[in-house]
């Protein structure tokens, strides 16, 4: 298991604080409080057994380790997860060995990694895994390492060299850019930002110039949202940027090692069939029972209070798709002022093969945050954008938010959340620090207002959502 996972923090990735207190001014001026976003037509006609089988077994990422120089070392176990054969059939559920376009077996991390989790020991696809994966650390020197070992290994101008290519020149860069301050959060667009840094517009091929600067000071982060939201958004990510097609915004995996926009078309014709998978994900249901007494009274609490955002629920369900400004939700704005200010990832995907090609997809970032859909809302601890918040208790109550806190090892069910210590101070990978810029707890006091009483409801209330 150790090796496996050694491999696994290689294949997906403390400064002080000081660092982080650089980022840019947050002057800004919205004349919105919220907008809703139109929905974009998108492609229909996946097949969702397809889907499931490329996301767990296809060849997205498109290069990768050579299988031969690691398979003795992580497919040593049955994979009683996903259920794999062939190949796949002894590898962690987190990595996938597929074949290259030259005819070499090679091996990467699969959407998995990130968008697969577990509770009460049962494996959940689209369920973003806080905790799974640990981006505290620094794995550029590994990396840098293991390049040295596949020269070693094989020939300049061997297939496994060629297959590895890629991959190995993106990553040994794009790992040192996605070190978080602590553990339990996900750079995923800071990995974005990193592997496009030397991509082509046009093709998708690498470059020697960057197309950007990067500050390895500081990384942001975020929480996962879970895929079985995807059904009912008009929009993508926390901030509502991703817009247009939503196959070639859910692809961006394979900027990690795509050799040309010839192999990222493939994929993108795959993704039809992800799509459809993910549109066929259904929120897991609360396993314990509820207080059948207070939901009457939560649900009622919830649609005067928060239905107008968050959407209506039960018989007749309507998600408004809003964007809501940051001087009306008032959470931590680095996140989405760290795209409106920082365009140099919009201008490179708007004026890429992605948002050129069709179908077309764009990145339109503005200074809001989606407020998302809360179905399985139980089980998707912890809460806000940044995963700033342990319990939906505290997000009701601002009170109880908790500075520092450690995640405890079960589920909370009576706040609804994760069990959590909290710690007097931060400074180390295991605790969270909400007073760090991008990671803060403050805004959405919208529950503030309710009583312990009307809390309690609204809590019952949202278990059966």
């Amino acid at each position: 298991m150790k090796k496996s996972f050694f491999f696994l923090l290689i294949l997906t990735g403390f400064f002080a604080c000081d660092t982080y207190r650089s980022l840019p001014d947050l002057a800004f001026n919205n004349d919105w409080e919220t907008l809703p976003i139109a929905a974009t037509p998108q492609i229909e006609s996946g097949d969702p057994a397809a889907g499931w089988q490329y996301l767990i077994s296809g060849d997205y990422i498109g290069s990768g380790v050579p299988f031969d120089m690691v398979k003795n070392k992580i497919a040593t176990k049955k994979d009683t997860i996903l259920n794999r054969e062939g190949v796949n059939e002894n590898m962690p559920f987190g990595l996938t060995a597929f074949q290259h376009a030259n005819g070499t077996t090679v091996m990467s991390g699969n959407c998995l990694t990130c968008h697969g989790g577990f509770l009460n020991g049962e494996f959940i696809a689209g369920l973003g895994g806080f905790g799974i994966n640990d981006f505290s650390k620094n794995n550029a020197t590994t990396f840098k390492a293991l390049n040295t070992l596949v020269k070693l290994k094989y020939k300049k101008d061997s297939k496994e060299r060629e297959a590895y290519d890629i991959f190995g020149k993106i990553n040994k860069e794009a790992l040192a850019y996605i070190v978080t301050p602590f553990e339990g959060v996900n750079p995923a667009f800071r990995l974005e930002e990193a592997y496009i840094m030397k991509r082509n517009k046009s093709d998708l091929t690498l470059q020697e110039n960057s197309n950007y600067k990067l500050d390895k000071r500081y990384t942001l982060a975020s929480d996962v949202p879970p895929w079985w939201h995807f059904k009912k958004k008009n929009a993508l990510y926390y901030n509502g940027m991703g817009r247009g097609d939503f196959t070639k915004l859910l692809m961006q995996a394979s900027t990690q090692g795509v050799k040309d926009s010839t192999e990222a078309r493939a994929i993108q014709q795959n993704f039809i069939d992800v799509l459809a998978y993910i549109n066929t994900i259904e929120a897991p249901k609360y396993p314990i029972p509820v207080n059948e007494s207070l939901i009457w009274k939560g649900e009622k609490l919830f649609n005067k209070k928060c239905s107008k955002c968050h959407g209506t629920y039960g018989e007749i369900e309507a998600y408004p798709n809003k964007l809501v400004a940051l001087e009306e939700v008032k959470t931590d704005p680095y996140y989405a002022r760290n795209f409106s200010t920082k365009m140099h990832l919009a201008d490179w995907y708007n004026e890429s093969w992605y948002g050129q090609s069709e179908p077309k997809s764009y990145v339109k970032p503005m200074d809001g945050y989606i407020a998302p859909p809360l179905d399985g809302v139980w089980a998707t601890a912890p809460y806000f954008h940044n995963a700033a918040v342990p319990t939906v208790e505290a997000v009701l109550n601002s009170k109880k938010r908790p500075t520092y806190w450690r995640r405890g090892k079960q589920l909370d069910y009576e706040k609804m959340g994760w069990e959590y210590q909290q710690m007097t101070k931060g400074g180390n990978k295991k605790t969270y620090d909400t007073t760090l810029p991008g990671y803060g707890n403050e805004g959405h006091t919208y529950g503030d207002d309710f009583t312990e009483e009307e809390r309690g409801a609204v809590i019952e209330y949202l278990k059966t959502l």
